[in-house]
């Protein structure tokens, strides 16, 4: 993971963390880095801008000694929702941003980087740990980036591919192995970040819980499956789904999950990829994604199973190694898992929803001062996902990292793995 390491491994971790960003730019237009194609997503312009910001910000405007900004409006323009740093635009205007240009915002992040090179090594250890948290940060913004333009992408009526080429073979159209149930004994467990290791604060404090015995299915749900739950009638039995589920559902139109669609000459349903439109027939065998929590609790219900709840999904991953289809990968879409037999796909893929609302652990305390609002006040009205995507670099994730969403998201790649009591 990103870490707190010697000042030379810091260095060079913001450097390449700095540099995927850019590299995750690169198939990209100016034009397409102005696209904000729903209130969820931001500009890649804009990502590229608030994640400098948060190191002008939070590092430099506090610890090097005479930083001038480089722009003075800079500090409310891309701040995303820190009240106590300043009043920022709304969310939903960052796509009318024409100005600064794509260059100039390119030329803030080289003055930013310029910068921080010097206090690095001048004064490696003064601010590192708020360094480390910048980094992963950046890294969040980077599976952001991907989800954004994926939805701007989808949303252009010539649905235009973000990167080229086929999906990794043979595993892209191997037939599934049905899913094996792992079970768990129970008893008290220890859930939450433990080590001198980065953590974000919600993962903090380490505390104990009692499960009950319980069972996981070995790999998440497959298209092909999911398939099965819509020919059933899935998105009009009512008795499967939560009342502000089926009010969502109904009052959306939801019929399949977000990019499935039938085309209109053949009736043949195809899945939209960051690799452009693909037949679902050869993706039967992937786990199901852009799903909300919604309809993952209504699939669960129509299986006869649940979600599981996350001291559940962190008891059963925490001896396994951060290891899976992410964003090193460069596949951009979840791939087949390899064995059915064992756990699999626990880092990677798909975020997993669980059963749990996002709250605060027991003794729970944010960050002093402004970075007290990274995640503290979002506890309310989310609920929690775990283990990475497609999209989510590897040194960003470990067991105890916990994702939330409100519970009607499927912009990101979002799927479900069931579980039994």
């Amino acid at each position: 993971m990103v870490s707190v390491a010697t000042p030379s491994m810091l260095a060079q971790a913001y450097c390449r963390v700095r540099r995927q960003s850019l590299a995750l730019c690169e198939p990209l237009t100016p034009e397409d880095m102005m696209v904000q194609s729903c209130v969820d997503a931001s500009p890649a312009k804009w990502h590229l801008a608030h994640t400098t910001w948060f190191f002008e910000t939070f590092v430099l405007r506090e610890f090097a000694r005479g930083y001038l900004p480089f722009h003075a409006d800079f500090v409310w323009l891309f701040n995303s929702y820190y009240n106590a740093v300043s009043a920022q635009p709304e969310k939903k205007l960052r796509s009318s941003f024409s100005r600064p240009s794509a260059e100039e915002i390119l030329g803030y992040r080289e003055y930013v980087d310029a910068a921080m090179e010097d206090l690095l090594s001048a004064a490696p250890g003064i601010a590192s740990e708020r360094v480390v948290l910048g980094l992963n940060h950046e890294q969040q913004h980077q599976e952001l980036l991907l989800t954004d333009i994926k939805h701007g992408f989808w949303s252009n009526p010539l649905h235009p591919p973000y990167a080229s080429g086929p999906l990794p073979a043979p595993r892209s159209r191997r037939t599934p192995q049905p899913a094996a149930w792992i079970d768990f004994p129970g008893g008290l467990a220890e859930i939450g970040h433990t080590g001198s290791e980065f953590c974000f604060d919600n993962e903090r404090p380490r505390h104990r819980v009692f499960l009950e015995p319980f069972r996981l299915a070995s790999r998440p749900v497959t298209c092909g499956e999911y398939l099965q739950f819509i020919e059933d009638g899935g998105y009009s039995r009512s008795e499967l789904w939560l009342s502000e589920g089926w009010a969502t559902a109904c009052g959306e139109g939801w019929q399949a999950p977000l990019y499935w669609r039938r085309d209109p000459d053949s009736n043949v349903w195809q899945i939209f990829t960051l690799r452009g439109l693909l037949p679902l027939d050869d993706l039967l065998a992937t786990p199901v994604c852009h799903i909300s929590y919604f309809e993952a609790d209504a699939y669960a219900r129509w299986a006869a199973a649940c979600l599981p709840s996350e001291a559940e999904w962190e008891a059963a991953a925490a001896p396994i190694p951060v290891a899976g289809n992410l964003l090193e990968n460069i596949s951009l879409h979840p791939l087949p898992a390899e064995e059915a037999s064992q756990l699999q796909q626990f880092f990677g893929d798909v975020w997993e929803w669980t059963a749990s609302s996002y709250l605060p652990y027991p003794g729970f305390r944010p960050l002093p001062g402004a970075l007290g609002e990274y995640n503290g006040k979002f506890m309310c009205n989310q609920m929690v996902l775990r283990g990475g995507s497609v999209a989510t670099p590897a040194s960003h994730l470990r067991a105890s990292y916990r994702n939330f969403f409100p519970p009607a998201t499927r912009w990101q790649f979002s799927g479900v793995r069931l579980a039994s009591h």
